[in-house]
């Protein structure tokens, strides 16, 4: 029986810079395909998101789902970059916004202008880069922890100066150390985070006073199969409420402080709950799955 082909690009996310970023695999499928055959091709990729893009009955109207190397998730800013990007740079749309149907409800992806800031290369290649893309995304509240367990969390913390500790509606532990400088070289012991309450662990500081930035962050979900996300956007949806009601705005420039590297334009829309992320996106990588 012959071997049918699925187109699949990667991407590096909220990066202009090829091997930068957060790497998400998009396939385009044909027709839906079984859950446990998604799941083991996102296990193959063995990178932290692989999202499989299907068309729907509208033009720039896509289905859309994410899978870590282990499990399907529920919200993923990356990887949704990662496939407006690829949609976007094929000409497989005829519009400047997509939609896209996920377990999250509607979510929309928008080719926007150019933003020139000082701490942002705009190079790709060697050219300009030539558009962001701005995802309109649910924003995630955020409480006091109350959990309890602070033996275990302090074990993981490894003595690092903690200020605040939070617990997202996304059920991340949400934790803000003393500097940006402690979260850039904080040394994560997996094993001990996988014990955590929650999902993952997400650390933040302010950034520094003389920073182009306003933020710093890095998240850690080895129970999702990803010891490090490189640049997790569906954290920066907790952030941002975090961080307006710290630093009285509502306009970010986010370091996603990972080794990859990364940065996030974000706006909150409080009142509509609403988290606006922009950034850009390359593709390094191109090919075909046989089926």
């Amino acid at each position: 029986m012959a071997k049918s082909l699925v187109r699949y690009s990667v991407v590096d996310a909220f990066t202009d810079s090829p091997f930068k970023g957060n790497p998400a695999a998009v396939c385009f499928l044909e027709e839906e395909k079984a859950d446990d055959w998604l799941q083991a091709v996102a296990t193959e990729f063995n990178i932290s998101e692989t999202c499989y893009v299907t068309r729907t009955s509208g033009p720039a109207r896509f289905g859309l789902r994410w899978f870590t190397p282990v499990a399907e998730v529920e919200l993923c800013g990356h990887a949704t970059l990662a496939a407006a990007h690829s949609l976007f740079s094929s000409a497989s749309v005829d519009s400047d916004v997509i939609e896209f149907e996920t377990l999250s409800g509607i979510l929309t992806a928008k080719r926007v202008p150019e933003i020139k800031t000082p701490c942002i290369s705009v190079t790709q290649n060697g050219e300009a880069a030539r558009f962001f893309i701005e995802l309109d995304f649910p924003m995630v509240p955020v409480s006091d922890y109350s959990g309890g367990q602070w033996a275990l969390i302090s074990k993981a913390l490894n003595g690092t100066s903690v200020i605040d500790m939070k617990m997202t509606a996304a059920d991340d532990l949400l934790v803000v150390f003393s500097s940006a400088e402690e979260v850039e070289n904080f040394q994560p012991q997996f094993d001990e985070i996988e014990k955590y309450p929650g999902n993952g662990l997400l650390i933040t500081a302010v950034a520094p006073p003389d920073s182009s930035f306003d933020f710093y962050s890095r998240f850690f979900c080895p129970k999702l199969g990803i010891n490090e996300d490189p640049i997790c956007g569906s954290a920066h949806c907790a952030l941002a409420p975090y961080w307006c009601e710290k630093l009285r705005k509502d306009q970010f420039i986010a370091n996603a402080a990972s080794p990859r590297g990364g940065v996030l334009h974000l706006q909150l829309n409080k009142r509509n709950q609403r988290v606006l992320l922009r950034g850009k996106a390359v593709t390094v990588m191109e090919g075909s799955l046989l089926v």
